[in-house]
């Protein structure tokens, strides 16, 4: 029997866990398989779709109290922005494609193109992060109170310990898959936008660490007046793109794998 033709106790009109896991490993087959192109295309416009949810939390942080829970959630809902345009629009980001694990560990695409995809996927996400922070810069935004704020944003995560920044980045990347799940789920727009924005905004709630948002977050402090270096770039966003990968990979994916897709005699092959 068709999902869409099943029971529905739960009254909402999504699909089920075990449908979602077969819809993510197809997702993650045709990520393999994009063509370098639209691969590279659908990344820059991934980095500039975080870049600019990161530059509206920036903006909804200027004025208000960095340590305030309230103000925290006000900026998690405008970061939220980012990713809504990626699943919405459709976009390549390297956090989101963690999911493709699913379809590696089932055999239906190689080690080497998963790791295509992601390499390919996190320089077109810092290229299209980077443009946004040199276009933030040339409006002169940077130069009032919003710059004021970037620079703290950029010291502040320069200013992490490793073993900081990755435990942020495992737990942040839990998050942002979860809310890619749940998007995958929804049948339609409303569903998708309401599903991404909850648990983006919880990770940005907690100050929990997103590489492509740090690949904009940090060179925005920077062109700001910050004092962080490339040196203090590489410092945070190593640490936290294996935070992400262990939490997106080795957390949610593998997760669900075992629940719905691992091979069982009761399930088959």
């Amino acid at each position: 029997m068709a999902d869409s033709q099943l029971p529905n106790p739960t009254g909402l009109d999504a699909y089920k866990p075990a449908t979602i896991a077969t819809l993510v490993e197809e997702v993650g087959v045709a990520k393999a398989n994009l063509p370098l192109v639209p691969l590279i295309t659908l990344a820059v416009l991934a980095g500039a779709f975080i870049a600019l949810g990161a530059a509206a939390y920036t903006m909804a942080m200027t004025g208000a109290d960095p340590l305030a829970g309230p103000d925290r959630l006000l900026g998690g809902l405008a970061f939220s922005l980012g990713l809504i345009l990626v699943v919405v629009a459709g976009a390549e980001l390297f956090t989101g494609n963690a999911l493709m694990t699913i379809a590696l560990v089932d055999g239906r695409i190689s080690m080497r193109a998963l790791l295509r995809n992601w390499l390919v996927v996190y320089a077109g996400n810092l290229a299209g992060a980077g443009l946004v922070a040199v276009a933030m810069a040339a409006t002169g935004l940077l130069d009032g109170p919003m710059g004021a704020v970037a620079e703290k944003i950029a010291v502040a995560k320069a200013g992490l310990s490793p073993v900081e920044a990755f435990a942020r980045g495992v737990l942040c990347n839990v998050l942002v898959c979860l809310a890619v799940w749940l998007a995958i789920a929804a049948r339609d727009v409303t569903g998708k936008f309401l599903a991404v924005i909850w648990p983006i905004s919880a990770f940005v709630l907690l100050g929990f660490e997103h590489s492509v948002a740090n690949m904009y977050l940090i060179p925005q402090g920077w062109l700001a007046g910050a004092p962080v270096s490339g040196m203090d770039f590489a410092r945070n966003l190593v640490p936290v793109t294996l935070g992400n990968i262990v939490g997106g990979a080795g957390g949610v994916a593998m997760a669900y794998w075992l629940a719905y897709r691992r091979p069982s005699p009761s399930r088959g092959p």
